[in-house]
């Protein structure tokens, strides 16, 4: 693959396009080189593309991982124009998307393997921030147990924003992308979302459903999709100094809530 091509993988169209996405940086490689490790499910082809100063680095931590991947060592400026950050480390992998051969809407995108019963569903509607996305990335990664679920017109959790921002736990989470709102009856039959006038999240009920609703950074989860899916309103309590809380941390208090 050209290295012109591979840059294009900062964009979405060509990451759907050539079935690749980027790792960047030596924590998110060494986190990649510890799920192959520990997989025993091939993830196929990936490249690193390495400045010379990292040869050695490389050579040592393959081989503790027992990793197979290509190596290819390019020269400062190319890396300076291969990644998107303004002082690269000297090291991007080059990763297929899991299920990438998939066309259907809903695949779902996981590497590690996680052969452990999923017992909640969190479900981000049209969600947009980067670093919200990563940032949910890494909370259901450290609590485990739950799987992700991504609206049409959410934030692609393959950018390379969202891949640094997850700090590696987009290797641990299982995703499900293109899940339509309206779809979601046809899988679960208990709902429960945040709203102020809700119930307290610490009532023994909020453990109880299946899917959880949160809605966009802006607009929130559309009120007529609510009514349909005859959803429940939870809140989480604060000191009312605010009228409300960052996305990210709303999943990550009732991601603690479920989980303790």
């Amino acid at each position: 693959m050209k290295l012109s091509d591979v840059k294009k993988l900062h964009q979405k169209k060509f990451r759907t396009q050539f079935g690749f996405y980027l790792v960047e940086g030596e924590h998110l490689v060494l986190e990649l080189f510890s799920v192959i490790k520990h997989n025993s499910s091939t993830l196929g082809d990936i490249t690193l593309y390495i400045t010379a100063e990292y040869g050695a680095w490389v050579k040592e931590r393959l081989s503790a991982s027992k990793a197979a991947v290509k190596i290819e060592t390019i020269s400062s400026q190319q890396m300076q124009q291969l990644s998107d950050t303004k002082s690269p480390q000297g090291i991007i992998a080059r990763v297929p998307l899991p299920n990438a051969s998939l066309s259907s809407d809903r695949s779902q995108t996981n590497i590690s393997e996680n052969n452990s019963s999923t017992e909640k569903y969190i479900y981000l509607h049209e969600v947009q921030d980067p670093g919200n996305l990563g940032t949910i990335l890494r909370t259901l990664a450290w609590f485990g147990n739950f799987t992700l679920l991504l609206s049409p017109n959410s934030v692609d959790p393959y950018n390379s924003k969202v891949v640094r921002s997850s700090m590696g736990a987009i290797f641990h989470v299982n995703m499900e992308l293109n899940v339509a709102l309206e779809s979601l009856s046809e899988r679960f039959e208990r709902f429960a979302f945040l709203d102020m006038n809700g119930e307290s999240i610490t009532s023994e009920t909020f453990g109880e459903f299946q899917c959880y609703l949160f809605g966009n950074e802006a607009r929130g989860v559309p009120v007529d999709a609510l009514s349909q899916l005859n959803a429940t309103a939870y809140t989480i309590a604060g000191s009312g100094k605010i009228d409300s809380l960052n996305l990210a941390s709303a999943v990550n208090i009732c991601a603690y809530e479920l989980t303790r």
